[in-house]
């Protein structure tokens, strides 16, 4: 196989299903996956996020090799890793008072004019994640089947985005989860966060694999594709899973040879 030192996956929809934890059979193979390679999770979502999702349901037998884990929330506007016992941030690209404002107040319009501001949500619709802003259509804690019923082809949410992208042409305005639209500094997208994680441990781009669910070119993992990192596209988190044993099966034979 090629060389491969690190993977690095999307959470919603690939590791794990939207904002849920990860079913103990993903979480046991990450685990194991962390003990032979590098591995990157990168998505939209905040630290406390990951946490929930990802790392509190890995296997007590994962702690020894947490420092190969490298976290990327807010579509790699922070870094975290473990050190010395404690998940560290390494750094964070924050919006200003000024960004944040402006960034509230226009996608909050716009999605209104739209008509895509609900009255009926699983939590806030407006959250500041500190690096990034975020406009989820039916709340973070929405359900799945109420998320993929809210927008089946993705036209909401990239009608949204262009029309917020037009009034905030000095940041960055994304298309997120299923129901999710991102807005950070101008130029930060996932293929940013690859970069950076490229520049901070030395590990080449080429011997980067991504995983992720929305490759395509609407989707919020396409810029690591089009960066030239290699990449898998799959369609959930069990797709994911017979993916990683896989994976897990040829690291472990290339290392035995």
């Amino acid at each position: 196989m090629t060389k491969t030192t690190l993977v690095a996956f999307d959470l919603d929809d690939t590791l794990a299903p939207s904002k849920s934890p990860m079913d103990p059979r993903m979480a046991r193979l990450l685990g194991e996956l962390l003990e032979v390679v590098e591995v990157c999770i990168i998505s939209g979502g905040q630290f406390s996020q990951f946490k929930m999702q990802a790392i509190d349901n890995l296997p007590d037998s994962s702690s020894s090799h947490l420092e190969r884990l490298h976290l990327l929330p807010t579509c790699g506007t922070q870094y975290y890793r473990f050190e010395g016992g404690l998940w560290k941030q390494i750094y964070a690209e924050n919006l200003t008072e000024d960004e944040k404002s402006r960034a509230l107040t226009v996608v909050e319009t716009r999605a209104r004019e739209l008509g895509f501001w609900e009255t009926e949500t699983w939590g806030p619709i407006l959250e500041d994640r500190g690096s990034q802003i975020t406009f989820s259509a039916l709340g973070q804690a929405a359900p799945v089947h109420a998320k993929q019923a809210w927008d089946p082809t993705g036209e909401k949410k990239n009608t949204l985005r262009e029309a917020v992208q037009a009034d905030l042409p000095d940041l960055e305005v994304r298309s997120g989860g299923s129901t999710s639209v991102d807005i950070t500094r101008r130029g930060i997208d996932k293929a940013y966060g690859m970069k950076k994680l490229a520049e901070l441990t030395g590990i080449p781009l080429d011997d980067m694999l991504f995983i992720g669910d929305r490759l395509d070119e609407n989707g919020n993992d396409y810029p690591v594709k089009a960066l030239g990192v290699r990449t898998h596209a799959v369609e959930n988190w069990t797709d994911t899973a017979a993916y990683v044993e896989k994976l897990i099966h040829k690291f472990r034979a290339s290392s035995a040879s």
